[in-house]
């Protein structure tokens, strides 16, 4: 073969080849660069109509410092910043929304009418003058504020005690400076021998209630290791110190008895000399690694995983505009109280009201144990702020990675506002089961079905050594539910005794007691099913024989419904432990297209609760514990089921939750569901280092009962059925097979930041 001809066929060989590369890899690359999918994760849009209702809306940081000074320039020069304030000054301890009533919102909502006065309220600490108080002012109206208005009388039915107030911080703060600069220096060699206490190396968590009868405020203070970076809260180290700071001027606290290892003492003082003298039977706490039980560190994973990511691949199905969230079925107005945290209120499912407020009104954990800390130690944790406590989430864990993070301003314990970020988030559960599904082999062949999914708001209030996780969670048949998972630290004490000591728990660590407590939730349900004119209904099953009509030697049981209509409210108070009607819902006087009343069924997610004995003197405070469920008539009077004020003087409430219950009638009335969902914790060794929220869940459904004509979900646009004969591959088909072309896009994520630490 002539040698030219060789090579120019060479050279055609060469680009051929180098021709297939390039279109192969660029085929390749384009492959691996797929287009962007819509926007997954909404952005929340600011209100863009002067007339859009915000009735429900949280104050703005703008209306949170225009309050401010205004009730600066009312009250006088002599109001200080509630962050330098002491017990002796006067200060503005909180700033959030004054919710509008009920009527004068329906008016403007449903018919028009002017909306009602937006107004503030403000807890004003009054500790100096003469007769220290602390009082509740409304001020209003925004933006135009023009007056002050004192509701105290109003709402607790006189002057509230001093001894009442929340905490200052620099109350707080002195309370450690006076053990660190008073106390510690009564026993240097004891601590430093036995707690190698350096300084830096202890610190405390306080007891609540603080004392043992009103007007009290002493508090037990334990004292743990201080570790950066790991939970204090698994390291006791067993001395307990009783302080006594009634006093407005902190040179008059003083320490009134020392407990330690079982043995109480006068002050530390004794501690010190019968430390000297020999005679005290110590066991020394060796510091904690900071890599310890109490760390969050991973532990033995050098590298992990992504998290599994779920998203939409045509873009999310809500939108967030304000403080109101609206899909194709379901609209609401959310809020975030400083004190009672999550609430919902307007819900409506496609434009019918269901709930006018669904919202949480206290959390509740009791303790016992040998120590005094520990035994007295009842927590009412709306006092110290389940909003106040609500931090920033963090995407792909605390919240799927494509939510839409909301922010929360916040004025309390300050005179200024702070801004929360991403401390709620909004976003669509997949949860990864059918909500309905049938395949039918009799007779005709077919399958139809929709996948579950739900709208969920939720929050996180870290209290303490708790997070509580809420969620309102709303689905596509017209069921809405809260819940509310427990995860954090335990609490725990400081474990001394023998067997005794494990009367109060389980032992987790070397010398570390996980504490037995309770956990009580409550929840306010203001339901308007089908208008404000609701009857209470439970319905039941009983057997009950029948001879067979065709033969009739022989005798059947059949179950046979029975249906009450509970006109009273002693009749709807359904105590902890009590049986609850299987059925129990609350119904209007209008009907379905089948002749039944329209209703919404009331369902208790919780494992039975322990309450507080009726004979305890605390008792009156925590009533609405003793009922998982209890319905009564709306009354302005009766918003709430708690107050933030009994945490420090829980003796002598000033409104109990049993007297809203004084057997009023219930038919046809404006009707309001109190739902308690409880549960016991005895921790154990997998509590270390965190509880988990696998089963520490409990909460609430709200499920509509002949409420419509069919479930509602048939026509959301998810459904899918197909036939026999049918080609369930075909998008035209079958929607699920159009998801590998729909999917052939990146999701647009947003970038990861957190800025709440």
């Amino acid at each position: 073969m002539n040698l030219k001809v060789v090579l120019v066929f060479l050279a055609l060989s060469l680009i051929t080849i180098f021709t297939l590369a390039y279109v192969l890899l660029t085929s390749q690359g384009s492959g691996s660069q797929p287009s962007r999918c819509p926007l997954v994760s909404p952005s929340v849009q600011p209100w863009t109509q002067p007339g859009q209702s915000q009735l429900f809306a949280d104050l703005s940081r703008e209306e949170l410092t225009a309050v401010m000074s205004f009730l600066t320039q009312q009250l006088g020069p002599g109001l200080v910043d509630a962050a330098q304030a002491w017990p002796s000054d006067n200060c503005v301890f909180s700033v959030e929304l004054q919710l509008p009533r009920k009527a004068a919102a329906l008016a403007h909502l449903d018919r028009g009418s002017p909306p009602p006065a937006r107004e503030a309220l403000a807890i004003v600490l009054f500790g100096g003058q003469a007769q220290p108080n602390v009082s509740e002012l409304v001020v209003g109206p925004l933006p135009h504020l023009s007056y002050v208005r004192d509701i105290t009388m109003e709402r607790h039915g006189g002057p509230l005690p001093y001894h009442r107030r929340p905490m200052l911080a620099n109350e707080h703060a002195q309370m450690w400076k006076h053990l660190k600069e008073v106390e510690f220096r009564k026993a240097p060699i004891f601590l430093a021998s036995v707690f190698n206490y350096n300084g830096s190396t202890l610190t405390f968590l306080h007891a609540t209630p603080r004392g043992l009868r009103s007007g009290d405020r002493a508090t037990w203070i334990g004292l743990y290791h201080n570790v950066s970076g790991a939970g204090i809260f698994l390291q006791p180290v067993g001395l307990e110190l009783l302080l006594d700071h009634r006093a407005l001027d902190p040179a008059h606290w003083a320490v009134q008895q020392v407990f330690y290892l079982g043995q109480y003492y006068a002050d530390l003082s004794q501690l010190e000399w019968e430390f000297k003298a020999g005679r005290l039977e110590v066991v020394r706490v060796p510091l904690p690694s900071p890599n310890g039980a109490s760390s969050l560190r991973p532990r033995g994973v050098s590298s992990a995983p992504l998290p599994s990511l779920q998203f939409s691949p045509q873009g999310s199905q809500y939108s967030v505009q304000g403080n109101l969230v609206m899909s194709s079925l379901w609209s609401f107005a959310f809020g975030h109280g400083v004190y009672s945290g999550m609430r919902l209120f307007d819900i409506r499912f496609k434009g019918e009201r269901v709930a006018y407020e669904v919202s949480v009104q206290e959390c509740l954990s009791i303790y016992g144990g040998e120590s005094p800390k520990t035994m007295v130690t009842r927590y009412l944790d709306s006092s110290y702020g389940l909003g106040r406590n609500s931090r920033g989430l963090v995407r792909g864990v605390d919240c799927p990675y494509q939510a839409t993070m909301l922010d929360i301003n916040v004025l309390i314990g300050r005179g200024t506002v702070q801004l929360f970020p991403g401390a709620v988030c909004v976003f669509e559960e997949a949860q990864g089961l059918p909500l309905r599904r049938h395949h039918n082999l009799i007779e005709s062949r077919f399958y139809g079905g929709l996948a579950g999914s739900a709208l969920v708001v939720r929050s996180v209030s870290s209290v303490g050594n708790y997070d509580y996780i809420w969620d309102f969670v709303l689905h596509p048949n017209g069921a809405v539910e809260g819940r509310v998972h427990a995860t954090g630290y335990i609490n725990t004490a400081f474990l001394s005794g023998g067997e005794e000591s494990l009367l109060f728990g389980n032992r987790v660590g070397e010398r570390v007691l996980g504490t037995v407590h309770t956990h009580a939730f409550h929840f306010k349900l203001d339901l308007d099913v089908a208008g404000l004119q609701n009857w209470v209904v439970s319905e039941d099953v009983v057997f009950k024989p029948v001879a067979a009509p065709w033969s009739p030697q022989h005798q059947l049981y059949r179950p046979q419904l029975t249906r009450q209509v509970l006109d009273r409210e002693d009749l709807t108070a359904f105590s902890l432990g009590s049986l609850l009607p299987r059925y129990l819902y609350l119904a209007s006087n209008q009907t379905n297209a089948w002749g039944h009343r329209r209703g919404y069924r009331i369902q208790v997610h919780s494992p039975l609760g322990v309450h507080m004995p009726l004979e305890s003197d605390m008792e009156r405070a925590l009533s609405w514990g003793r009922y998982q469920l209890a319905v009564t008539r709306r009354k302005e009077e009766e918003s709430h089921s708690s107050s933030i004020y009994y945490q420090n003087d829980i003796w002598t409430p000033t409104l109990a939750f049993a007297d809203f219950i004084n057997n009023e009638t219930l038919l046809g009335e404006d009707l309001v569901a109190w739902v308690t969902a409880s549960f016991l914790h005895i921790p154990h060794a997998e509590d270390v280092p965190n509880t988990v929220t696998v089963g520490n869940s409990v909460g609430f459904l709200l499920r509509p009962y002949n409420f419509f004509d069919e479930d509602p979900s048939i026509f959301s646009p998810g459904s899918i059925y197909f036939e026999k004969g049918q080609d369930a591959g075909r998008c035209s088909v079958n929607p699920m097979a159009c998801i590998p072309h729909l999917a052939a896009c990146a999701p647009d994520l947003p970038p990861f930041s957190y800025k709440d630490l």
